[in-house]
């Protein structure tokens, strides 16, 4: 189900258990009753400031209302349901994607990669937020990985392979050390980043990820992804779908929205 389908799922069953009707809904949104029934039915975008008032009508938090993890119970079931097994999910990066990986991956490193806080988990969650953060200001993806819904927040699917790579081929050295009696594993790179490799807005939004975020240890920028609606959205183990930016409330959204409706 998409990100729209969710929410609109989840909008649904709170409208069904205040026993409102769609046309008792649109009045108190001040929508047509047609828009409601879109809404619910995941064919129609909402907009940030029609969540805050969903979640004012239905009084629960914005975080809430998007959190499928929190969706009402609608329908009573017997017996235990069976799970379904999931499909493998398939490392496929085409190579224009690998390359840029490897660049955006090598200036990271650059970057910060010395630094005593920057493990691999924390490198996890800075390729989500700069893969993510581009996705949101310019509908256009950097690296365009595949993020799966982690305990410890959102992880890179292809990172293994290609970094296995980039070690065979003495781009990168994987070193094991300790974090505050913590295990670590650390990545430094062996050669600078091919700059022609990447644009202007995309190194913008890497430097801003860095400078905003490169000082929290595992443990903050996990506890930080967590409040990230892409993160909160999705099921455990799955994908996590880069649409769901649109739904980001403040620290998260990068993009002025409000300068666009003029």
């Amino acid at each position: 189900m998409s990100i729209y389908g969710k929410i609109g799922h989840r909008i649904k069953a709170l409208r069904e258990k205040a026993g409102m009707s769609q046309e008792a809904l649109a009045r108190s949104m001040k929508l047509p009753r047609p828009a409601i029934s879109q809404i619910e039915s995941g064919a129609r975008k909402i907009a940030t400031d029609e969540l805050i008032k969903f979640s004012q009508v239905f009084h629960v938090s914005v975080d809430d209302l998007l959190n499928p993890g929190k969706e009402p119970e609608v329908s009573l079931q017997v017996g235990k349901r069976q799970k379904e097994a999931k499909p493998q999910m398939r490392i496929s990066v085409p190579q224009n994607n690998l390359q840029k990986f490897k660049e955006v991956l090598l200036y990271v490193l650059n970057k910060v990669g010395a630094k005593e806080n920057i493990g691999e988990t924390v490198i996890y969650k800075l390729l989500y937020f700069i893969d993510f953060d581009f996705y949101e200001k310019y509908e256009e993806q950097v690296i365009g990985a595949t993020y799966i819904k982690n305990t410890y927040g959102p992880t890179p699917v292809e990172f293994v392979k290609i970094v296995e790579k980039m070690i065979e081929d003495e781009e990168i050295e994987k070193i094991k050390s300790e974090y505050f009696n913590f295990p670590q594993t650390k990545y430094l790179p062996r050669r600078k980043p091919d700059l022609a490799q990447l644009k202007a807005n995309e190194v913008d939004v890497i430097d801003d990820v860095l400078n905003r975020l490169s000082e929290m240890n595992a443990s903050q920028i996990s506890a930080y992804s967590h409040n990230d609606v892409p993160w909160m959205t999705t099921e455990d183990g799955e994908a996590i779908d880069y649409e769901s930016v649109f739904y980001r409330t403040p620290p998260y959204s990068v993009r002025a929205y409000a300068e666009e409706s003029g």
